[in-house]
């Protein structure tokens, strides 16, 4: 990719995280892209509501049901992962050209769904990408601008091609659980993970021999990413002496697994992929067996 004669070029994104204060620095220059991805499972239409009603300046948005995912596939969970044409559509109407740095924001502290945009411009071969630090919450603590004008209408001139290699199906999973050269880390809330509580699919529990890492363990108490060295500690302690290659994330639909890649990125352990169905695609086959419990259930 070519390099940008912007003043703002020597603030080129370099990370899988962005500060708000950084981000605002660069506001206008013609080489980035602010994709607003905010989404509320209880309401799919509420984050595009909001963000119509403010949001960073120069912002698109992104629907995670009708842009990031393709709700027509079945067997595959509750967000599959979206067509290539689908995605070429979405990157071209927002305008991205393959010189522009890409930051994904939401409300969720990057969980609904600004990881998960992060990732799937990864897999589609765009490096140039970061999440929004503490997300629109920061910016509003740090006292940043926001509008409710509509985006310029813009054309990209990306053709996405997922490269699905980098995403493990249910065949690479049951063959790496069965010669036990995974660790599975499941990125749900402890309560659901256990199997005590299910507010969304219809069964509860977990994926046997997956281990629980709540994706809100990522972040300090300002919703903030913790330190790349604290996420490291945490994360090698968690998969002990696997390589950060033999990770695979879940959740319940592919989604805020991205968070824990994101930050195990952050923390310079990379190479980990998702397991795009997730709990929701797992269960879908009822002779897939199931686990409950604190124990990883093998």
């Amino acid at each position: 990719m070519s390099e940008p004669s912007s003043e703002h070029s020597a603030n080129r994104v370099s990370s899988p995280l962005i500060s708000p204060e950084a981000l605002a620095a660069r506001l206008g220059d013609p080489n980035l892209l602010v994709v607003d991805c905010r989404f509320d499972l209880a309401g799919p239409d509420k984050g595009q509501c909001d963000y119509e009603s403010a949001h960073i300046p120069g912002a698109v948005y992104a629907h995670l049901d009708r842009d990031l995912s393709d709700l027509s596939a079945r067997g595959l969970g509750r967000h599959p992962l979206p067509t290539d044409a689908a995605l070429s559509a979405a990157f071209s109407r927002w305008g991205l050209h393959r010189d522009m740095d890409v930051v994904a924001c939401d409300d969720a502290n990057g969980a609904l769904a600004a990881a998960r945009l992060w990732w799937l411009l990864r897999l589609a071969g765009h490096e140039r990408a970061a999440v929004l630090d503490g997300g629109l919450a920061a910016w509003r603590v740090a006292g940043l601008p926001l509008a409710s004008d509509a985006a310029t209408e813009r054309r990209g001139d990306i053709h996405a091609t997922i490269d699905r290699g980098q995403v493990v199906g249910y065949d690479e999973l049951e063959r790496r659980r069965a010669d036990r050269r995974i660790v599975l880390i499941d990125a749900r809330a402890a309560p659901r993970y256990r199997g005590e509580v299910e507010p969304i699919d219809p069964k509860a529990g977990h994926v046997p021999g997956a281990l629980n890492r709540p994706f809100s363990d990522n972040l300090d108490a300002s919703g903030r990413f913790k330190s790349p060295s604290m996420l490291r500690d945490a994360f090698t302690a968690l998969i002990g002496s696997h390589a950060p290659t033999d990770v695979v994330h879940m959740c319940g639909s592919g989604v805020t697994a991205c968070h824990n890649l994101l930050a195990m990125e952050q923390a310079g352990l990379r190479g980990s992929r998702v397991f795009a169905p997730s709990w929701s695609g797992w269960i879908s086959d009822p002779a897939r067996p199931v686990a409950s419990g604190d124990s990883s259930g093998e």
